[in-house]
């Protein structure tokens, strides 16, 4: 069976997600992964209302539609970060609270755990979840990071420095994993600039860190990789059973005039200058091919899951181009040796 083509839903929280619904089963997806903000997945409404999960089923299964992912980047990002003025922007009213650092990421890290136990009742109601004992849970997201602002090494920064924040991921999201675990849910990190693992060698170091917790592992997207010059295929090689889910996004990079680097120049996307942008699937430079072939052999069977960004392209558009993009690169694995017809005993 061919993976679910899925939707992420975090780009289109503008919508209520009653309008949005119809629109995804239209442009030709199997189903959604439900950002936690806008209406789309409500973590408090979902712990404390008795009819909400089963609502939310309701309406995906009018319109054909199915869920094996929610996500909640915003929150997870205030867990380890330095926070500031920027946050509170993105963050629940009950996270941001006073502001102050240090309450922000410990009511993050609370948020965190009752996404877990939102999540798992909200696929425990999954149409079907009886009767097969059971869907797998995973919520993705980010973690934020102490360490980000230390990325260029000056002033000179030493071993001690760094390992001091992977420390402090360690001992902000070990309690939350506990709770993951207790859930029967995994977290799959987005890899992604600014948060404790944004490349692989990175992503080995937290994984160490967090002492290879079962629940700890990877939203796999690509796009945040390639830009970096970081090997995006061999990523999924290197932690083939940590990926519980992915992100199908493109990118490309050195089409700016020069002028603007890797770090972006205080520009701002769709900028000329920049060196790299996000593209709609199939228009920047990612090799989706490779990706395929790689999933297909640490043996990925879950969702592919477009997270649509293309400032220079109409969304509905782009996310209608973009379904259509990932049906026709995907394949499922082989179950037959090419030269098995060779041997006389299979003719």
């Amino acid at each position: 069976m061919p993976r679910p083509v899925t939707l992420f839903t975090g780009q289109w929280a503008d919508m209520p997600l009653e309008e949005l619904a119809p629109l995804v089963k239209r442009m030709g997806y199997d189903g959604v992964e439900l950002a936690c903000w806008g209406d789309h997945f409500e973590v408090d409404k979902a712990l404390s209302t008795k009819s909400y999960v089963q609502e939310k089923w309701d309406l995906l299964r009018a319109h054909g539609l199915s869920c094996q992912a929610v996500s909640s980047h915003l929150v997870g990002q205030a867990v380890c970060d330095l926070i500031d003025d920027r946050h509170r922007s993105i963050l629940p009213p009950d996270v941001w609270g006073d502001g102050k650092p240090e309450g922000v990421r410990r009511r993050a890290a609370k948020k965190m755990i009752a996404t877990a136990k939102a999540a798992r009742k909200f696929f425990d109601a999954r149409p079907g979840a009886a009767e097969r004992g059971g869907f797998p849970a995973v919520v993705n997201g980010f973690t934020g990071s102490s360490i980000w602002h230390s990325l260029y090494a000056f002033p000179p920064t030493s071993q001690d420095y760094w390992e001091k924040g992977f420390q402090d991921f360690a001992s902000r999201w070990g309690p939350i994993l506990e709770e993951f675990d207790a859930c029967g849910v995994n977290f799959g990190l987005e890899v992604h600039p600014t948060e404790i693992a944004f490349d692989t060698a990175s992503a080995q170091r937290a994984v160490d860190a967090v002492k290879g917790h079962r629940r700890f592992g990877f939203n796999y997207d690509p796009s945040h990789l390639g830009y970096q010059g970081v090997d995006y295929v061999r990523f999924i090689r290197a932690f083939g059973k940590r990926i519980y889910h992915v992100h199908m996004k493109d990118v490309w990079w050195g089409h700016g005039d020069g002028s603007a680097g890797v770090f972006g120049g205080h520009t701002s996307f769709g900028d000329p200058r920049r060196h790299w942008d996000f593209r709609s699937l199939g228009h920047g430079d990612i090799k989706f091919e490779e990706i395929i072939v790689a999933l297909n052999d640490v043996g990925y069977r879950g969702p592919l899951s477009v997270e649509w960004e293309d400032i220079r392209m109409d969304r509905v558009h782009g996310a209608t181009e973009a379904a259509a993009f990932v049906r026709k690169v995907d394949f499922p694995p082989s179950a037959l040796a090419f030269d098995a017809a060779f041997d006389k005993k299979n003719q």
